[in-house]
């Protein structure tokens, strides 16, 4: 049996579950920034590290209204949803210089979506060669970067 430490994630496994939404607590806590890898803010969005990336670089956006479904977002919050997708790829792209991305959001369980109930997209960077024997092979993603390292420079690149 092969053994991957990941000590890093028993925060994850330990945490209380939240009987309110993460994102909406994330989205109100202005003061907690730093601490959730929240990076932009707009009036009516916000983009933040995933705390749980499938790739070195992950966001994801979010509305800072708690919303479900497409049809319950605003055109002001789509408007904007899409303004910050694009300034975090940008910021992405002048510290990270990815090949490509994928950049799209998953409604309902069954669809993959770890957040439910509160509508968010995914800005994903990928490279060539990012899929390699690791997780072909053995199953498991080899993260490059930490999350506050990555942080602190996205931030000094603003």
């Amino acid at each position: 049996m092969n053994i991957l430490w990941a000590p890093w994630r028993v925060t994850y496994i330990q945490q209380p579950k939240h009987k309110r939404c993460i994102l909406c607590a994330i989205g109100r806590n202005r003061k907690q920034d730093k601490e959730n890898f929240v990076l932009l803010r707009g009036q009516h969005t916000f983009s933040l590290l995933n705390l749980y990336p499938y790739n070195n670089g992950h966001f994801m956006v979010c509305p800072l209204r708690h919303t479900k479904t497409l049809e319950g977002l605003r055109t002001e919050e789509i408007a904007e949803l899409f303004e910050v997708i694009k300034k975090t790829k940008g910021l992405t792209d002048k510290v990270l210089r990815p090949n490509a991305y994928n950049i799209g959001l998953n409604l309902g369980r069954v669809s993959g979506a770890g957040i439910l109930g509160h509508i968010h997209f995914h800005v994903v960077p990928r490279w060539h060669g990012d899929t390699n024997f690791m997780p072909v092979l053995a199953h498991t993603k080899v993260m490059p970067q930490s999350l506050a390292s990555l942080y602190h420079k996205l931030r000094k690149a603003q």
